[in-house]
């Protein structure tokens, strides 16, 4: 290692570059914004992706997948903690009873999932479209029963 390889720290305080301040500073006059141009007015502001005349980065990164919207599902998901907590073993739950107790909102053409998350201790006789496989097995391993409608 010699001293000029020696650069670490050496820009750790630098200065700000002060504009506008006379032309011994040489950021004098149009104050580093050029001549003429919207960039040199008053106000300017560029928009944050704007990438000049490069291929912006959004265009550059290859696209995942493909969802046609014509044909895409839409099912009201809900989870087995949200049946614990508002349900007491023996009932039966089905969209009906769901949306009575604005558990499910919106519109979905689809019908309604139920997926697996959180657990599941109360026997509950459990109405849907879809169903996930950990949401059956703890359906049924807490004694209740599954129909697909």
């Amino acid at each position: 290692m010699q001293l000029h390889d020696v650069h670490e720290g050496i820009h750790k305080h630098k200065k700000r570059k002060r504009v506008g301040r006379g032309p011994g500073s040489g950021h004098g006059k149009t104050s580093t914004k050029g001549h003429k141009g919207h960039s040199s007015r008053q106000g300017y502001k560029q928009h944050p992706l704007a990438e000049g005349g490069q291929m912006p980065i959004i265009r550059r990164v290859p696209t995942r997948g493909f969802t046609n919207g014509r044909f895409k599902k839409d099912f009201a998901i809900l989870n087995l903690d949200l049946l614990e907590a508002f349900f007491d073993s023996g009932d039966t739950v089905d969209e009906a009873i769901l949306r009575a107790k604005r558990l499910v909102k919106g519109r979905h053409d689809d019908g309604l999932k139920i997926l697996g998350d959180g657990t599941l201790t109360k026997k509950l006789t459990v109405k849907a479209q879809k169903f996930s496989k950990t949401a059956v097995e703890k359906i049924t391993t807490a004694g209740g029963s599954i129909e697909v409608v």
